[in-house]
């Protein structure tokens, strides 16, 4: 049996979190010793330990929530685990395409930079005019 600590420094999952992911109903809920406190089996360790693993990957917590209901056999529930994956995939790469074009972006300003003292800086200029920009990148949404 792990305490929550030692489930917590077996998977690098924080111990906040793991409380979380018992109280939205992605981790099945601890037992408890006479003290009250967590006491997770070996089930508990390979559940975290996929949900790590997947949240590393990217998968929304949603997502998860899914593939860990499915029993893993063929048919059906392999499709669905498929389509997930490849959903997840098609948002990485959307990611990438976005992310290379931020850097082709940031590239280009960092050149507009000529070192000197005079006049106006040319990459201040830039971050404050969109217009100035070479191609359409919109607002950037970060990843939590």
């Amino acid at each position: 049996m792990f305490s929550i600590g030692a489930l917590s420094k077996a998977t690098g999952v924080k111990v906040p979190t793991i409380r979380y992911y018992e109280e939205i109903g992605l981790l099945p809920p601890a037992g408890r010793n006479a003290g009250n406190q967590r006491r997770y089996g070996q089930d508990g360790l390979e559940a975290l330990g996929f949900i790590k693993h997947a949240r590393d990957l990217g998968f929304a917590l949603e997502d998860i929530k899914v593939l860990m209901a499915l029993d893993g056999e063929l048919g059906e529930d392999c499709a669905e685990a498929n389509r997930i994956a490849r959903a997840q995939l098609d948002q990485v790469r959307a990611r990438i395409a976005r992310l290379q074009q931020l850097a082709s972006e940031l590239e280009r300003i960092s050149h507009l930079c000529d070192g000197g003292n005079g006049g106006h800086c040319k990459v201040l200029t830039a971050l404050g005019d969109h217009s100035q920009c070479a191609a359409d990148h919109g607002p950037v949404r970060r990843a939590d």
